[in-house]
C-alpha cells in the first residue's frame, strides 16, 4: 500500500458524500457510500465509493476494501431483484474521477459496459425511480 497523500482539494463524489452537491444514494454507512451515477451506462447504474477521499483502489487498505466489496455485493443483490438482469457488471475504472469507486451495472450483455454509450441527460424522475427501487430491495434484504 502506498502513502495516502491529503488530496489538494475535494472530489466531486466528496462533495456529493458531504451534501454540497446532491446525490441519489442508496448506501451510507461510516465507512461506504453508494450513490447512482448521473451518466448511466444503464438503469441502475450505481457507483460504490469510500467514503474518504483515496485516489486509487490499490491505495485502500485491506479493512476498507471489505467493507467496499461488502457494500458491492449487497447493492449487487439488490440490482439483480430490483432490474433482474442477466448479470450486474462490476467496473473500476477510476479515470474520471481522482476517488476510488466500483461502478455495478446491471447489464444483458457486455456491449452494456460501453462508457462511450453512457447516458449523458437522463430523466432525473427516472434516476429517482431507480434509486427507490434499490433501496426497496435492500430494505427487503434487511441491509441498510
Amino acid at each position: 500500500m502506498t502513502a495516502d497523500p491529503t488530496p489538494a482539494e475535494p472530489s466531486v463524489f466528496s462533495r456529493i458524500i458531504s451534501g454540497e452537491f446532491p446525490g441519489r444514494f442508496v448506501w451510507r454507512d461510516p465507512d461506504v457510500v453508494a450513490f447512482l451515477t448521473i451518466a448511466p451506462l444503464r438503469p441502475g447504474h450505481t457507483l460504490v465509493v469510500p467514503v474518504r477521499q483515496i485516489d486509487h483502489w490499490t491505495d485502500v487498505d485491506e479493512a476498507l476494501w471489505l467493507r467496499l466489496s461488502a457494500a458491492q455485493l449487497a447493492v449487487g443483490q439488490a440490482l439483480m431483484a430490483a432490474f433482474q438482469p442477466v448479470r450486474v457488471g462490476s467496473i473500476i475504472a477510476g479515470l474520471e474521477v481522482p476517488h476510488c469507486h466500483v461502478h455495478l451495472v446491471p447489464i444483458r450483455s457486455e456491449s452494456d459496459l460501453d462508457f462511450s454509450r453512457a447516458d449523458a441527460a437522463p430523466d432525473p424522475d427516472r434516476l429517482d425511480q431507480d434509486a427507490e427501487r434499490i433501496r426497496v430491495a435492500l430494505r427487503e434484504m434487511q441491509r441498510p
